[in-house]
């Protein structure tokens, strides 16, 4: 059988005697976590009045969320800003892991649902921790009883959802560019090239849009969904601005 051109799952890097192993997916969400880490350590070394460079930069990044978040979820909500940035910049970079050759971890179903899981949870903590016990199982009921079932199937696959819709347009994009390469390459082949021009040069249109613009587009979607169920989760009365 002919072997795939596509690899679909993450590929093992190290696999251990006792049956775990460590998969590409695992390595790169730990590297882009660092350099993230490392980029905010250089960005807040030495804080100015009158910021510049890397500071500069730090500060115009925070000031933007900052304002997102209070244009989307209220500024009495924006303590979450920290977050949904941190959330927004992480997923970018993992998105955009594509521009270096490797594979986004954001390919891998396991990588966006354990992202798509970590904000139910923080939305169920939200929700219960504004309304009260009893306002949240209330709100199940909201505005007919026999709604309750329909409101917990809603909660429970908004996690799946979430996850399949950054899952399945990032991995479509790997997919699209491997194939698009592999057919390049092959017309090289066929055009008797000795240097595979259409293999380097013409994928530029390709990969702007699947490694640069859709990386952008799929963390944007996610940190705006989050904004909007979290927003929704903790709404009480009186406190809505």
């Amino acid at each position: 059988m002919e072997e795939s051109i596509v690899q679909t799952g993450a590929r093992i890097i190290i696999r251990f005697d006792n049956g775990v192993y460590i998969t590409e997916t695992t390595c790169w969400a730990v590297i882009v976590a660092v350099a993230l880490i490392i980029a905010a350590l250089v960005g807040t070394r030495r804080l100015e009045r009158n910021p510049r460079g890397a500071q500069a930069i730090a500060e115009l990044i925070v000031e933007t969320v900052y304002k997102f978040v209070d244009d989307n979820m209220g500024k009495n909500l924006r303590s979450f800003a920290p977050y949904v940035g941190t959330l927004f910049l992480y997923l970018l970079a993992c998105n955009a892991v594509g521009l270096i050759g490797a594979r986004a971890p954001t390919a891998d179903m396991n990588f966006t649902f354990a992202m798509s899981i970590m904000v139910f949870f923080i939305i169920q903590y939200n929700s219960i921790k504004s309304r009260g016990i009893g306002g949240y199982l209330k709100h199940f009921a909201e505005p007919f009883p026999f709604m309750i079932p329909i409101k917990i199937i809603e909660e429970i696959t908004f996690p799946i959802s979430l996850s399949f819709r950054i899952f399945g347009n990032i991995l479509a994009g790997v997919i699209i560019v491997e194939l698009y390469m592999h057919m390049m390459g092959s017309v090289s082949e066929k055009l008797h090239m000795v240097f595979p021009f259409l293999q380097i040069g013409t994928p530029l249109p390709v990969n702007l849009f699947f490694d640069m613009f859709e990386p952008f587009l799929q963390a944007f979607v996610f940190s705006m969904l989050t904004m909007s169920f979290i927003a929704k989760a903790i709404a009480v009365h009186g406190a809505e601005e």
